[in-house]
């Protein structure tokens, strides 16, 4: 019980609204939505109250503030960086911003975009981020800018993807780069850098292609005083949100590490990368023993988070198949596959898993325990890699060409 109104405390400031989606995975960041009425059959002809085009290319997920939904793009080949915003009512584009320009940027390599890393907003300010190339904080009514720093940069390799996160009057960026791996905080109101902490972890090689990662973080609160859990290459770190001294730090292998991880029943949930292993562990201090990992699973994603809902977790890997596990013992209650791959996280919508796949399928399961249940399979015209978001009655999908307000009309 104290955990559990830890976490309703700390997450009071993002809750100021039902009607907001202000960061990725939603108001706590695990998936979880307040939506209702939500339509759990649809097509390009059917519960779709508009389709509004989106220019160039961009892997970031939709985030809502009052009527604007918010999301990045950027030319495929990266030279021009942009924010844009619809009107959540009509679909109409009420600013489309170009905030950076770089020179030379380099080729994207596999999966990622130049605009993979999800927007965050509050009341009145956005904060948009491009990893190396750049982060703007625009006033959301008028779409000017307040301030911009391009001055933390990393050779991303394949890309940025880590998304920014807002805690009090700090800002929170992640720098999982090829040739060197930092966390940083920023003051939310000016961009002047507060802390920067280098990656303190004991590499077992020398190759900066398996140092990289690209997960966001997640802030939780143990025992009354608040972490800042960042997954990394090979390790996660929980650090001191103030001051950016480490409390402990966990071992699991990998690289290309993801997902955002998940606080929940007194586990941080957590994966890792390309070795597709999800974990549950118990925080504590210092490097963390084995005994403090509970459980372990195989087979786990390495681009799609997970969701817990009460003692169970619900995967879907990368592979598209799902399964629900016992959220304490990691015990495997069911396992079924999708229609198609997936790159997005599924979102909670009154009990029912929204599931986008890259072929253009949005799969609707149950998040029930006894047994897997899919509700509906619906198609768009275009696949998914960002995650869906939800609002008052709507859900918001991003395809690789347009954006969706689905609803019932």
């Amino acid at each position: 019980m104290r955990v559990l109104l830890s976490l309703v405390l700390l997450a009071a400031p993002l809750l100021a609204a039902d009607n907001n989606w202000p960061t990725f995975r939603g108001p706590n960041g695990d998936g979880h939505s307040t939506a209702k009425g939500v339509p759990t059959t649809f097509s390009e002809s059917e519960n779709i109250r508009w389709k509004t085009p989106i220019h160039d290319k961009g892997w970031s997920s939709p985030v809502v503030w009052g009527d604007q939904v918010w999301l990045t793009t950027a030319k495929e080949t990266g030279e021009e960086l942009f924010a844009v915003c619809v009107n959540l009512k009509t679909g109409k584009i009420e600013h489309d911003l170009k905030l950076f320009t770089v020179k030379n940027p380099p080729a994207i390599k596999q999966y990622n975009s130049f605009a993979s890393p999800t927007p965050f907003l509050e009341d009145g300010r956005g904060y948009f981020h491009f990893g190396t190339y750049g982060t703007a904080c625009l006033d959301l009514k008028t779409g000017k800018v307040i301030w911009e720093k391009a001055e933390l940069t990393v050779d991303h390799y394949r890309g940025p993807a880590s998304s920014p996160v807002v805690w009090g009057d700090s800002l929170f960026l992640t720098f999982d780069g090829y040739d060197k791996q930092f966390f940083a905080c920023l003051d939310k109101k000016t961009g002047d850098v507060k802390w920067k902490k280098d990656r303190a972890i004991k590499w077992k090689t020398d190759n900066g292609d398996l140092k990289k990662a690209f997960s966001t973080p997640q802030v939780i609160e143990v025992d009354g005083k608040p972490q800042v859990v960042s997954s990394a290459a090979e390790a996660t770190i929980a650090y001191d949100p103030k001051t950016g001294d480490e409390i402990w730090t966990v071992y699991h292998g990998g690289m290309n590490e993801a997902c955002r991880p998940i606080f929940a029943n007194g586990l941080v949930y957590l994966t890792a990368g390309h070795v597709k292993s999800l974990l549950a562990v118990k925080p504590g201090t210092g490097d963390l023993p084995e005994k403090n990992v509970a459980w372990k699973m195989k087979d786990g994603p390495t681009r799609p988070s997970p969701i817990v809902v009460g003692d169970n977790i619900f995967v879907v890997n990368d592979d598209g198949t799902a399964f629900c596990l016992d959220a304490k013992t990691g015990k495997e209650k069911w396992k079924e596959r999708l229609a198609d791959k997936c790159t997005a996280s599924p979102i909670l919508i009154e009990n029912n898993l929204f599931c986008c796949t890259e072929g253009g399928k949005v799969e609707v399961i149950a998040a029930d325990p006894k047994a897997f249940n899919r509700i509906a399979t619906n198609k768009l015209d275009a696949g998914c890699k960002a995650s869906p978001a939800a609002v008052g009655d709507c859900l918001l999908v991003r395809t690789h060409t347009h954006l969706y307000c689905v609803g019932a009309k």
